[in-house]
Formats: C-alpha cells, structure tokens, sequence
C-alpha cells in the first residue's frame, strides 16, 4: 500500500470517527429533550449528577414505560449495561395504592405522607429489596445506587432489549423453572425475610436460561400485616401460571408450607 493510500485511509478513519461522535453527540441530545419532555427539573439535575460522576455515561431510550414509572437503558464507564427507573410524581390514586405497602413496613415509619416523600421512599424501598434478595441468593437485578426518584440497576438483557417476561416466552422447560421459583420464594421468606408481593408471569424474565425476579418495590418485610396475604396470593398465580403450562404444581397449601416451613398455611 502507498503512502498516500495509508494517509487516505486513515483520514477517512478520522472522518468516520467524527460522523459517529457528532451522531452520537446528536442522539444524546435528543434523548436528553426527551427527557426533559416527561421530568421535571430535579429529576433532570439528578440525571447530570449521575452522569458527572460517573456512575452512567451514555443514557439511551425508554425500554419500559408505565404509568408509576420509565425505564431507561444506560451505560456505565466501563460500558456495562444499566437500567434507569425513574418514578414518576404520579396520581393520587397511585399515592394511595402506595401507602397499603410502606405502612406497616418497619424501615419507612417516620415517611411523609406528600407525594413526593412516598415516591422517594417508594424507590429506596426497591433498591432495599434488590440488596436483600441478592444477599438471599435470588436472582434480582443488581442495585446500584438510589437518590429520590431515580433508581439504578443492573440492567437484565443485551445491547438495549431486555430479557423476556414469561409473559412474553414461555419457559423451555418449565418444570424446572418452576421448581428454582419455589426456591427462590422460600429463600426470600427463609433468608431476606421478604414475601414478594406482586409475583406472576408478567414480572417474572428469563435470562440465560434462568428466572429473574423483578419490580421488587412493592415487597414487604415478614412483619408487614399484608405478607402471609401476599405470599399466597404469589402463590396462587404461579401455581395457576405453571399449571396451565402442564406442570404438576404444589397446591397451595403445600406450597406455602413448602416456603415458609409453617405445619399450616
């Protein structure tokens, strides 16, 4: 190759490089307008705090979009995937389904009752049972950091498309999955003292071959007046789930004594 061919190819590497970093300068661009189409200032502050420190340096569009909450796809420095859950200032009636989980719940007794306070509160509960479901060996999303509304975590999937809920894929072998379920629900109860709360196909992902447990922010304490109520009631909608599925399923009642360990449900 001549000399002039080496210069020509690496001018146009230089030029290829600027095109993507002006594309990537504009796409960021667009995804921060979005943002501040649906945030309000704080939240917004909150995100450029996360992003001078380090903690995230791409963020990218919305992957889950609910009436409680945004999820975005992030990365960090090292350029591992990460999941932003931003909770919206949302309705009063939304406020009022919160208070049923985080009254009785011994970590939030001295909480506000503005929508503000319960939303912040309401993210930092979810990052607390992220930890202790990991520390359970659950297999949850990895939490990262919490401040106020915004919530960050591992984020479960590749390249921006997260993993399927079984909802969405039925499990290759469900059997199995079934039975890791179980597990997994007796060592949150056993271990992290936790009872799920809102457990069915549609928050349950299939990640390598394995369950995800996630949306864990409306999980309580064993010491919560709702847990044995919610715990059936996760109960009930695998065993349902599963069943249809053509799994010879625990029934309730051995289930529950299965999980909890208790002589009677």
């Amino acid at each position: 190759m001549s000399f002039r061919s080496r210069v020509d190819k690496k001018l146009h590497k230089k030029e290829k490089k600027y095109e993507t970093e002006r594309l990537m300068k504009e796409k960021r661009s667009e995804e921060y307008e979005a943002l501040e189409e649906v945030f309000d200032r704080s939240t917004l502050m909150l995100i450029y705090e996360f992003l001078n420190k380090g903690t995230i340096s791409e963020i990218h569009g919305v992957v889950k979009a609910g009436k409680e909450s945004r999820v975005y796809w992030a990365k960090n420095e090292k350029g591992e995937e990460l999941a932003i859950k931003i909770y919206l200032t949302v309705s009063a009636e939304f406020r009022k389904g919160l208070l049923k989980y985080i009254e009785g719940d011994r970590r939030f007794k001295g909480v506000r009752r503005d929508t503000r306070s319960l939303i912040f509160a309401w993210a930092l509960k979810e990052f607390k049972n992220l930890e202790l479901a990991r520390s359970a060996k659950v297999r949850v999303p990895k939490p990262v950091t919490v401040k106020n509304n915004v919530l960050i975590m591992e984020f479960v999937g590749k390249n921006g498309v997260g993993a399927p809920s079984m909802k969405e894929l039925r499990p290759k072998n469900p059997g199995r999955i079934y039975e890791i379920l179980m597990d997994y629900l007796k060592r949150l109860y056993c271990k992290a003292e936790l009872v799920h709360g809102d457990l069915s196909e549609y928050n349950i992902m299939i990640w390598r071959g394995r369950p995800v447990l996630f949306d864990m922010s409306q999980a309580v304490l064993l010491s919560h007046p709702m847990a044995d109520f919610l715990l059936h009631r996760d109960l009930s909608n695998l065993n349902k789930f599963f069943s249809r599925l053509g799994v010879k399923v625990l029934s309730n009642e051995e289930s529950y004594r299965m999980v909890t360990g208790h002589g009677k449900a």
